[in-house]
């Protein structure tokens, strides 16, 4: 493992046979109360941001950002963000997981482009840089050893804020394109992994989301009409099809484009879901594509339960820790917890908010918004 272990973890984690559990430590915070401050959460395909102003969040904001097909997406999306901010001179840190996509050479080149071009797109502000267990850093103190430290630490971030605020639970993340699920215990997180690599081993990142994925990734079969049915492994439908069909997807959570670059209406998901089996649509047989609908989501669901079972097996966490439900695919978790016989504790309900200025809430940006509060000393 390449996190130090904090204190004495008796936790003994199996998945990973070379690597015990650790606990990582809370993340670092400034010397000083930062009243204006921005947390950015640079993506591969979204970038999120999280305004607090006199220790209060005021705004939350996601942006498209498709990074595979340049650094100019980057540019446009934050300086989108920025047309929206108020004519202060804010203080900003940001994390980030687009340095995984294609454009870069590898996770290094990206972590050091990413940071050039967010350096270039706030000129003259006070910008930190989150470097998970090793706390914030400015651009001028970051060299080669810490790219792998700053690389997709987003989550530490999420889950350090929220194991501060309860000490207790799982903190699970349910986004556009993954999933995180994190064990808290006495206000540390309880990571067995730390890169993608070794959270995609210990089943802590899930790569299942409600916006992005395709529907081929999360099942190979699923029921129609009562019979199971192998789908095709064509990019025929997302999961984002899924959710419109069954009414959960928010409109303002909805930015990527659909698999056939067609509409997002209900009929349209419907007719792209019917492609995963052969079929064509008629509008008369909606009723069927939902019921379609609603078994695929099931399978995804089961899918990240049997995730939050992982962690909850390894480790005792008493009966009334909650479920923490982070990101846009949250109302699953919530479900998860029902399931589980768990209380379930919205990320949102974690920060002091004043009235919110735009659409987005801070549970729907979770890393940006924690970025913004574990930078700025109002709230800790």
């Amino acid at each position: 493992m390449q996190a130090n272990i904090i204190g004495n973890c008796s936790l003994r984690c199996s998945t990973l046979e070379t690597a015990p559990c650790v606990a990582l430590p809370p993340a670092s915070l400034q010397s000083s109360c930062i009243d204006e401050v921005v947390g950015w959460d640079i993506g591969g395909a979204h970038v999120k941001a999280a305004v607090i102003s006199a220790g209060n969040m005021i705004a939350v904001y996601q942006q498209p950002c498709p990074l595979w097909k340049g650094l100019a997406q980057l540019t446009i999306a934050v300086n989108t963000i920025v047309q929206e901010l108020a004519e202060v001179n804010y203080h900003h840190a940001i994390t980030m997981t687009g340095e995984l996509v294609d454009l870069f050479d590898n996770r290094d080149d990206g972590v050091k482009q990413i940071i050039e071009t967010m350096t270039g797109l706030l000129p003259g502000c006070e910008l930190l840089v989150f470097a998970g267990r090793e706390g914030f850093l400015k651009p001028s103190q970051i060299d080669d050893r810490h790219y792998s430290s700053i690389a997709s630490a987003n989550w530490v971030a999420s889950a350090s804020y929220a194991a501060q605020k309860i000490n207790n639970g799982l903190f699970v993340d349910c986004g556009s394109t993954t999933t995180d699920i994190l064990l808290l215990n006495d206000g540390q997180v309880l990571a067995e992994g730390y890169t993608d690599y070794q959270r995609l081993l210990s089943e802590e990142l899930i790569y299942t989301g409600i916006v992005r994925t395709a529907v081929m990734a999360v099942t190979r079969t699923a029921l129609d009409q009562g019979k199971k049915i192998g789908l095709m492994a064509e990019y025929f439908a997302t999961m984002a099809d899924v959710y419109r069909v069954t009414g959960e997807l928010n409109d303002i959570h909805d930015q990527t484009d659909t698999a056939d670059g067609a509409e997002k209406t209900i009929l349209a998901s419907a007719r792209r879901l019917s492609r995963m089996i052969g079929c064509d649509f008629y509008a008369d047989e909606l009723p069927r594509w939902q019921r379609f609908a609603e078994n695929i989501r099931f399978l995804q669901l089961q899918q990240i339960q049997r995730g939050c079972e992982l962690r909850l097996s390894q480790y005792e966490l008493l009966p009334n820790s909650p479920l923490i439900g982070a990101g846009v695919g949250r109302f699953l978790v919530k479900q998860i917890a029902l399931n589980l016989g768990r209380p379930y504790l919205d990320f949102s309900d974690l920060f002091p908010v004043a009235a919110i200025l735009s659409d987005m809430t801070t549970a729907d940006c979770a890393p940006a918004a924690a970025i913004a509060y574990l930078v700025n000393r109002a709230d800790s």
